[in-house]
């Protein structure tokens, strides 16, 4: 599995913060485990709940497939951010696909400062597929907090 190639553009020098951030253009990739978040997502766009346009979805059959060379190699091909959602706790169809996935997601925080990339920049969190309402949530607070980043202050 491989994460498409993103080109990002940024204000350069903006003149009003506030507005600067809602114009920023991100790239958002965002690994969702099939049992849980994707369903969660699902769910969220069938009760047309606010889901950030900026955000590329990939479906994963458990979050305990992804690879942080897979989340390195996002950044690497220019995403702005990248989010990992998995099943809660206890919840996993794979038994203990999630555990794996949040030890990776501990190791990733700690790596991607070293690598020069802002650990905001990173999230790990947990949505259920009964969840739309949270998916919604993480995802656009997730997208504003990036936008945030991008933006250069004046």
């Amino acid at each position: 599995m491989s994460c498409q190639s993103y080109s990002t553009t940024h204000p350069t020098n903006p003149t009003n913060n506030v507005d600067a951030i809602a114009g920023v253009a991100v790239k958002v990739v965002a690994f969702l485990c099939n049992w849980c978040s994707y369903a969660g997502a699902d769910k969220a766009g069938a009760n047309q709940l606010p889901v950030p346009a900026e955000l590329t979805a990939i479906r994963v059959m458990c979050s305990g497939r992804v690879e942080p060379t897979m989340i390195l190699e996002c950044f690497q091909k220019g995403a702005d951010g990248v989010l990992v959602l998995a099943c809660h706790p206890g919840d996993c169809h794979y038994k203990e696909g999630n555990l794996r996935a949040y030890c990776r997601a501990e190791l990733l925080e700690r790596l991607v400062p070293q690598l020069g990339v802002d650990p905001r920049r990173f999230r790990f969190d947990y949505v259920s597929a009964a969840e739309a309402d949270r998916f919604s949530q993480i995802t656009n607070e997730f997208v504003d907090q990036v936008r945030a980043l991008a933006v250069i202050p004046s």
